[in-house]
């Protein structure tokens, strides 16, 4: 099963990389952190109480032009956060795996920012917990942040991914 590279740009023109879904425990804490520290903003939340979960669509700076529904689906860079009814008051409850503990699987979302070490000064004094600062470990200049749920962010820059190419390219 193959097709030449002229019949997949073809077949595929109009697709979108649309969003990723990540599952929370608590619905609260994760909007605060994702609206409140990374500025999403909540596009929509649609709620399906016979099935026990809600989903919350987050995505930077709403297209106007779009409707909802536009703004969920027809564009690219949407965060889809899925909460399972019952998880935020359940004592047994041990979260869900972040992916960067064994066995890894899945490893971060990434967040640009125009400059990290202020983003970074931000994150610190609003308390939220990194696993990574900017000027740790041998890639300088960018960061990860943890969740509410242990999921890791990395807070970078484009001119700081210039210059790691750079680096990496001489």
């Amino acid at each position: 099963m193959s097709e030449t590279p002229e019949e997949v740009s073809v077949a595929t023109n109009g697709y979108v990389f649309n969003q990723t879904m990540m599952r929370i425990q608590n619905p609260k804490k994760s909007l605060v952190f994702y609206q409140g520290v990374l500025g999403f903003t909540l596009v929509k939340q649609l709620d399906f109480p016979d099935m026990l979960f809600s989903l919350y669509f987050l995505a930077y700076s709403v297209d106007n032009n779009l409707s909802i529904t536009g703004n969920m689906f027809g564009r690219s860079g949407v965060l889809e956060l899925t909460h399972n009814y019952g998880t935020e008051t359940d004592t047994a409850f041990k979260g869900y795996h972040n992916g960067n503990d064994e066995p890894k699987g899945f490893g971060h979302i990434g967040v640009t920012v125009p400059d990290v070490q202020e983003a970074c000064e931000r994150f610190e004094r609003l308390g939220v917990d990194f696993i990574k600062r900017p000027d740790e470990g041998n890639m300088k200049g960018l960061a990860f942040i943890r969740d509410p749920d242990g999921y890791w962010v990395e807070i970078l820059s484009i001119g700081g991914m210039d210059r790691l190419l750079d680096r990496n390219e001489a």
